[in-house]
């Protein structure tokens, strides 16, 4: 698949790109093996040997591609995507921008966090804000979201010793990760096959609401792609009061490590 997109306010996103991929490797070099997962609590070890982790090199770095759809609430519509993102592991970075359509308008988002500072723009036209959020409460749910890269897109860096294994209860594992002296946790929840099947954090501030909520990913439709097996669908859910909103759902096109 590929995804192409015009304009400054996407040259911005390419020059992080470019700045970004001058980072040196955070993992050495060489194939993930089982020492390296010695620390790693049983169902962590077997979500990685599941996904062919294994005998394969540390990831240091990664691409994908989704599309998908978002909304607002239930009463929203849902609006069709496409995006591109970039993580970065030695000085934990993620970015990530967004076509959508609006109204039948082109809608474009980029949302960049570098080393536990976090923003999101949203632009008409690439030109006129939407939304724009940053600040304190934005730094800490996108380190959460980076956190959800790792474990749901990139199993081979759950070695590192910026997560902290905390809990085992069956095949549920409560974790923290920590970066720029900003710590949060996680449930990471794993079927039998050795699948992760969820991952649940209550660190991940909802701005219509002005408060943390609990903040989902369940996962599913695992398959073989760039010789890994990773989950190919995934939605994104806040439990309100009220009940629980899917506000996005990401289909998986493509991922590149290293």
């Amino acid at each position: 698949m590929s995804i192409i997109f015009k304009g400054r306010f996407y040259k911005k996103y390419l020059n992080d790109l470019k700045i970004n991929h001058k980072q040196g490797n955070y993992f050495s070099d060489g194939n993930l093996n089982e020492e390296d997962m010695q620390h790693l609590p049983e169902p962590v070890k077997k979500y990685l040997r599941y996904t062919g982790s294994l005998g394969k090199p540390k990831v240091n770095k990664f691409k994908i591609e989704f599309t998908g759809g978002i909304r607002k609430n239930e009463q929203s519509e849902w609006m069709k995507f496409e995006s591109e993102q970039n993580n970065f592991m030695q000085t934990p970075t993620r970015l990530f921008f967004i076509k959508a359509v609006m109204m039948h308008l082109p809608v474009r988002g980029y949302h960049c966090y570098k080393n536990g500072i976090a923003y999101m723009d949203i632009r008409l036209f690439s030109l006129f804000k939407v939304l724009y959020l940053d600040g304190e409460n934005m730094n800490v749910a996108e380190t959460v979201t980076f956190f959800n890269d790792m474990c749901c897109m990139a199993p081979p860096t759950l070695i590192d010793k910026r997560i902290n294994w905390l809990e085992v209860n069956g095949n549920i594992v409560k974790a923290s990760f920590t970066n720029n002296k900003i710590t949060i946790f996680a449930w990471l929840h794993f079927n039998d096959k050795g699948e992760l099947i969820n991952f649940i954090s209550n660190d991940r501030y909802a701005a219509d609401a002005g408060k943390k909520l609990p903040w989902a990913t369940p996962l599913k439709d695992y398959r073989e792609i760039s010789g890994y097996r990773l989950a190919g669908y995934a939605e994104a859910i806040y439990s309100y009061p009220q009940g629980d909103l899917c506000y996005g759902t990401f289909s998986l096109s493509n991922i590149v490590y290293n």
